[in-house]
């Protein structure tokens, strides 16, 4: 009867893709050669007028990638503190990127309805290519175009703890 359990929990902590908020996990991203360089192609994302973009056209800027979703609760809840830390880190060279697989329709039907002032992008690939098992995601590149954090979880991304952190990463 143990394993049964064990087996259903499992599956179904698979099946829940929205993390509530609470925990929120941080860690570095793995690493290749000391670095995993943005490799991602260009076809993978497309902006809000179907042009296909890069995550390595930011290279020179400090990325903040944000998986979410129009459905997920915690990627909406932070929204206002990311729209906040995004005007915090303006002069250290950050650009803010929220990236959904959602229909181009439904991402600007959002834009349209909650107006915040984010650059969205059309993610076309698949979660499990970006290792991702829960949204909201996030991953942070510097400058070079390396992958240097993974964040899991809703953040309160105005926090100075949080702000320190990402002024901190290079």
């Amino acid at each position: 009867m143990g394993l049964k359990v064990s087996v259903f929990t499992a599956i179904l902590s698979l099946l829940i893709s929205c993390k509530n908020g609470v925990k929120v996990e941080v860690t570095s991203a793995k690493k290749v050669d000391n670095t995993e360089k943005i490799t991602e192609a260009a076809s993978q994302f497309e902006d809000l007028e179907g042009n296909p973009i890069a995550i390595a056209d930011y290279k020179g800027k400090r990325v903040l990638l944000n998986y979410w979703a129009t459905w997920c609760r915690p990627c909406i809840e932070e929204m206002p503190s990311m729209l906040r830390s995004q005007a915090i880190l303006e002069k250290e060279n950050y650009i803010f990127l929220l990236a959904s697989d959602q229909t181009l329709e439904d991402i600007i039907a959002f834009k349209e309805k909650r107006g915040f002032d984010f650059k969205y992008i059309k993610y076309n690939g698949s979660w499990a290519e970006q290792q991702i098992s829960s949204l909201p995601t996030t991953y942070i590149y510097n400058e070079e175009g390396e992958k240097v954090e993974k964040i899991v979880g809703g953040v309160t991304w105005d926090s100075p703890e949080v702000i320190k952190k990402l002024k901190d990463t290079h």
